[in-house]
């Protein structure tokens, strides 16, 4: 089987994505980082295949890639920036649920 985590072709990429984070990605990190969120591990632009979001194809790229990377057994949780600024608690929840 073809390895499909964290292609070293897409290496700068990630360092790049993790160095510059949204304000609503910063908001979940806060939660999320050293196993702070019920002692799992999360990660950070870990990347599992290839490919890249096309602004006009967002919907379609999102689903087609929520497909694959359940077919490689991860779990995808999508959350809307607003929710994270504005009910980091809901979200969080979401998150903690979707463990059990």
């Amino acid at each position: 089987m073809k390895h499909i985590y964290n292609n070293k072709i897409l290496i700068e990429r990630r360092r790049g994505l993790r160095s510059n984070l949204t304000e609503a990605e910063k908001i979940l990190w806060r939660y999320l980082g050293n196993s702070k969120l019920a002692g799992f591990r999360f990660f950070r632009q870990y990347s599992a295949g290839g490919g890249s979001h096309i602004p006009d194809e967002q919907k379609l790229y999102d689903a087609e890639r929520t497909k694959y990377l359940n077919g490689n057994n991860i779990k995808v949780l999508r959350f809307w920036n607003n929710d994270l600024i504005n009910d980091i608690d809901s979200v969080i929840a979401k998150i903690i649920e979707s463990t059990k």
